[in-house]
C-alpha cells in the first residue's frame, strides 16, 4: 500500500475513533414522557454510549438520581463523563408550578445550573428542553430569535433555565417545543392523552377548551428530530443556541376531543366546546414555532395526529 493510500486510510480510522469517543450522551428524565422516547433513539443506536436518569420512575435499565441532590449529580457526571446532556427532566404542568414555585425553581433552574457547571468540567454541552410558553402568544409563529415574554409562572421558570443554560456555555442548545403526546402508562402524564378519560365516558358532560391554540406534537417525532441535532452536531460543532421543533397541526382541545372520540367510535354529544380562555394558569393564545432550522438539517418526520394519538390510546379503550 502506498504511503497516500496509508495515510488517508489512517486519518479515516482517526475521524471514526473521534466521533464514537464523541458519543456518549446522558439523559435526564429518562423515565418520562420524552425521556423515554430519547433514550430509545439512542440505546439502540451502537455507535452510542448511553445513560438514562430518573428519580420517581427508575426501572432497572435507569440509574436513580435525584437532581435537586448536587453531590449525587456530580458523582454521576464525573463518573459516566458524557459529551453530551440531554435535559429532559422538568416540572411541566403550569398549574402544579403556580402552587409550587419554590420546588419547581430546585429543578428547572436551580439543577439545571448544577448540570452546566459540571457539563462544562467534563467538556459536555447542554441541549436543554424548553418550551413554547416562553413566549406569550400574541406574536405566532415564533422565531428561535424570538424573545421570549412568558405569561405564566411555568414559562418564566423555563424562561429561567434558558437563560441559565446559554449564559453557563453560548455552545449549549435550547430546544423549544409544545404540547407532548406518546406512548404513555398513565392518560394523565400527557396534557393531551388527559383528554380521553373524559372522552371516553358518555355518560357525562366534557367542556374542553376551544379557544387557545395548540400544535400536538408526537414524542417519536421529537425524539428523531434531537438525534438528528445531536449527530449533526457531531459533525458541525457550530451548530449551538436555539431551535425549535413542533408538528403543524394546529388543535384545541376540543379539536383533539372530537379527533379521539371519531378514532375509536364514541358519540361526541357529551362534548361540549369552551370558548372562553382556560382558567388556572394563564396560558398563551397561539404560541406556533417556526422549525426551518431543524428542517435544514432534515427534521421533517409529523406523525399525523390521528394516527399518533391512535397508537397512544389504544390500550385505555374499550
Amino acid at each position: 500500500m502506498c504511503h497516500y493510500a496509508y495515510d488517508s486510510l489512517c486519518h479515516k480510522q482517526i475521524q471514526w475513533m473521534k466521533r464514537i469517543m464523541a458519543k456518549k450522551i446522558l439523559i435526564t428524565g429518562a423515565s418520562g414522557l420524552l425521556g423515554r422516547d430519547c433514550l430509545s433513539a439512542f440505546f439502540h443506536d451502537p455507535e452510542w454510549t448511553t445513560l438514562g436518569l430518573a428519580y420517581s420512575r427508575a426501572g432497572s435499565n435507569l440509574r436513580k438520581i435525584d437532581l435537586t441532590d448536587a453531590k449525587q449529580v456530580n458523582d454521576v457526571i464525573k463518573e459516566f463523563k458524557p459529551t453530551v446532556i440531554l435535559h429532559a427532566a422538568a416540572e411541566r404542568r403550569p398549574d402544579v408550578v403556580e402552587e409550587q414555585e419554590e420546588k419547581t425553581k430546585n429543578i428547572n433552574v436551580d439543577a439545571t445550573k448544577n448540570l452546566c457547571d459540571l457539563a462544562n468540567e467534563v467538556g459536555a454541552y447542554i441541549l436543554f428542553i424548553s418550551t413554547d410558553y416562553v413566549f406569550d402568544g400574541t406574536k405566532a409563529p415564533y422565531k428561535p430569535t424570538d424573545k421570549p415574554n412568558p405569561l405564566n409562572k411555568y414559562g418564566l421558570s423555563k424562561a429561567e433555565g434558558e437563560r441559565v443554560v446559554m449564559e453557563s456555555n453560548p455552545r449549549n442548545i435550547v430546544m423549544r417545543v409544545p404540547v407532548l403526546y406518546g406512548v404513555v402508562e398513565r392518560l394523565d402524564e400527557s396534557a393531551v392523552t388527559v383528554l380521553f378519560s373524559k372522552v371516553k365516558d358518555p355518560s357525562k358532560p366534557a367542556e374542553m377548551n376551544h379557544y387557545e391554540r395548540r400544535y400536538p406534537t408526537s414524542c417519536s417525532d421529537l425524539a428523531d428530530a434531537i438525534k438528528i441535532l445531536i449527530e449533526s452536531r457531531v459533525e458541525n460543532p457550530e451548530l449551538t443556541g436555539y431551535f425549535h421543533w413542533s408538528g403543524t397541526q394546529m388543535m384545541t382541545k376540543y379539536d383533539m376531543a372530537l379527533a379521539m372520540a371519531e378514532l375509536f367510535g364514541i358519540p361526541t354529544n357529551h362534548i361540549v366546546a369552551d370558548t372562553k380562555p382556560a382558567t388556572g394558569a394563564p396560558r398563551p393564545f397561539d404560541c406556533q414555532l417556526e422549525c426551518s432550522r431543524m428542517e435544514s438539517l432534515g427534521a421533517t418526520k409529523r406523525t399525523p395526529f390521528k394516527v399518533g394519538i391512535k397508537a397512544a390510546l389504544e390500550k385505555f379503550y374499550p
